[in-house]
């Protein structure tokens, strides 16, 4: 069953419409129930989200919650970033390419539904694994209350943190980084809390 919110987000679309309403269709037919997800068409199975439509400047893409279970046969899953460890996206700048993959994106998306009836989750990266760079370690040393703030975040802002603070390429960077996040980290706010 089709959603009211997806038919105004399509009807919306400049670029990459066409490929975004075959995609649709495809999830469709595979018996996925249609929402609006992010400000996006996500397709779920028992209330699991298996594949969110999404479109970016250079192409349009289909993205599987769990792409990192799939058998990926074909090789045509992206890691979007590094630092995604679960989802992975199939990439299409032009309608013929979904026409001509129809066949094996309806084979990967039954293989996402399985792996959700099964239960299956990836296995996550801890955030200990995450490198802690030099400038933050010594910030945490000296500030016993920033050490504490840090510590009581939530697994997922304190990656946020720590990935926000380790993409910088000079120290400079970096610890002027930390600096202007350590009330933020005080106040028990994420990286993009307000």
């Amino acid at each position: 069953m089709s959603s009211k919110l997806v038919d105004r987000f399509l009807n919306r679309a400049n670029k990459w419409k066409a490929e975004m309403v075959l995609l649709r269709e495809t999830c469709l037919d595979c018996g996925l129930t249609e929402e609006f997800k992010w400000m996006h068409p996500c397709y779920t199975f028992q209330r699991k989200n298996i594949v969110l439509i999404h479109e970016f400047k250079e192409y349009c893409a289909l993205l599987f919650h769990k792409g990192a279970l799939l058998k990926d046969s074909d090789n045509i899953l992206i890691q979007q970033t590094e630092n995604v460890q679960t989802a992975r996206q199939i990439r299409f700048t032009d309608p013929q390419q979904i026409i001509d993959l129809k066949s094996t994106i309806t084979a990967y998306i039954f293989e996402a539904i399985e792996v959700e009836k099964a239960g299956l989750e990836v296995k996550m990266k801890k955030t200990s694994e995450y490198m802690m760079p030099d400038e933050f370690k010594k910030a945490l040393k000296s500030n016993t209350d920033l050490k504490t703030a840090f510590e009581a975040l939530t697994p997922g802002r304190q990656r946020g943190y720590l990935l926000h603070f380790s993409q910088a390429k000079q120290s400079k960077t970096r610890a002027s980084r930390v600096e202007k996040y350590i009330q933020h980290i005080l106040q028990g706010k994420g990286l993009n809390d307000q």
